[in-house]
């Protein structure tokens, strides 16, 4: 029997109603704000903003859950769910949607197969070559 070993770890981080947060914040676990970040935030795992939550910057993460508000770009390797509460203005790129009815987004959307850069596996042509190719 093959055993299995998870490297994951299972601490939630949560930045509760009325804790703001001005600069860039970065874990490795899933994170929880019910508050408010002015910055950027990156975590190996899930990110959740509550109906209370906001978010103004740039978000990298996992998984996502937004329920309240987010002004910026995010990315999300796996899943992002927009619940019907939320609101989003900013670009998105992700692997999967889920929009609710009655959630807000106003901007670009990128869905990628890959979960590296929207812009990998583009052949772009050197300084110098000629871009006429015999057929």
């Amino acid at each position: 029997m093959a055993k299995i070993i998870e490297t994951e770890n299972n601490v939630i981080n949560q930045i509760g109603v009325g804790t703001e947060i001005n600069g860039d914040v970065s874990t490795n676990s899933d994170i929880r704000f019910d508050g408010a970040l002015t910055g950027n935030l990156k975590t190996k795992g899930k990110v959740v903003i509550g109906e209370t939550g906001s978010v103004k910057g740039e978000i990298v993460c996992k998984n996502s859950v937004v329920e309240g508000k987010v002004e910026g770009k995010i990315s999300v390797s796996e899943l992002l769910t927009l619940k019907a509460t939320s609101s989003l203005t900013g670009d998105i790129v992700t692997r999967r949607l889920a929009i609710e009815p009655g959630a807000k987004f106003s901007g670009n959307c990128s869905m990628t197969a890959e979960t590296s850069t929207p812009y990998a596996g583009k052949e772009t042509e050197k300084p110098g070559e000629d871009s006429k190719k015999p057929k």
